[in-house]
């Protein structure tokens, strides 16, 4: 049973994602509306160039009391977008902040979950393709391959029970990033916050999902040898925690 006190954030950075972005936040609202807490949706828009902001716009219409738009005039990154998310919220007062894609490769279903843990104490809940139950679906052998390798050196430097360390849909306790500032601007910014969580002895825990690979449009993520450094940095800092 969730407790009916706290709140939930789920907060979505967007992109050009014109395509398919007024079918993700109806999925994603039709499961907020069947939380039994305070819930909410909130777009960061990144800068699109397209009719994205448009079509949000007109979904706040439809959805005013749970849907919410941040606008950036210019693309300022992923890990901008995730702060900004952040703040908007802490100033809101909710408990917890669940991040997840754009592109429906997160199912919304897996949102109640995540709901399902907020009384269990948490700070971090991770969904993980690499614990019994998980899985990638549709996604190229290479970039399966890349991101197991990455993924088992970050878990063992990191040593908090997180097996899936870079993926993005995860659940985090708001007050564990009051007075922090993340610093950077693309997606190594969830390395960052795993680094500051275990700074602040946070609690994980991963439950599994699908991670499917994208049917429309196309991922702004792009594997470089730049992407490695900036993502493994963070488990190795870690060490001197």
């Amino acid at each position: 049973m969730v407790l009916k006190s706290k709140s939930l954030a789920v907060i979505i950075p967007v992109r050009n994602e014109e395509k398919i972005i007024e079918k993700t936040v109806g999925k994603v609202v039709k499961e907020l509306k069947d939380l039994p807490f305070r819930s909410s949706l909130v777009i960061v828009n990144d800068g699109s160039e397209d009719y994205t902001q448009i079509i949000i716009e007109k979904s706040i219409k439809k959805y005013p009391k749970i849907l919410n738009i941040i606008n950036f005039d210019k693309n300022k990154g992923y890990g901008r977008a995730v702060q900004a998310g952040i703040e908007y919220c802490i100033k809101r007062k909710i408990d917890y902040a669940l991040f997840m894609d754009s592109d429906l490769t997160n199912d919304p279903a897996d949102i109640k979950k995540f709901a399902n843990e907020i009384n269990q104490n948490y700070d971090c809940i991770k969904a993980s393709r690499y614990i019994k139950g998980g899985k990638a679906q549709g996604v190229p052998v290479e970039k399966k391959i890349i991101s197991r390798l990455g993924n088992l050196i970050a878990s063992s430097l990191f040593n908090v029970g997180v097996k899936d360390c870079t993926n993005g849909f995860r659940m985090v306790r708001l007050d564990k990033f009051r007075r922090i500032k993340l610093r950077e601007k693309g997606f190594p910014v969830i390395m960052e916050e795993i680094y500051y969580l275990k700074k602040r002895k946070a609690k994980f825990k991963e439950i599994p999902v699908t991670l499917k690979n994208r049917k429309t449009g196309m991922s702004h993520f792009k594997y470089s040898f730049k992407i490695f450094y900036n993502y493994l940095k963070y488990p190795v800092k870690s060490l001197w925690l």
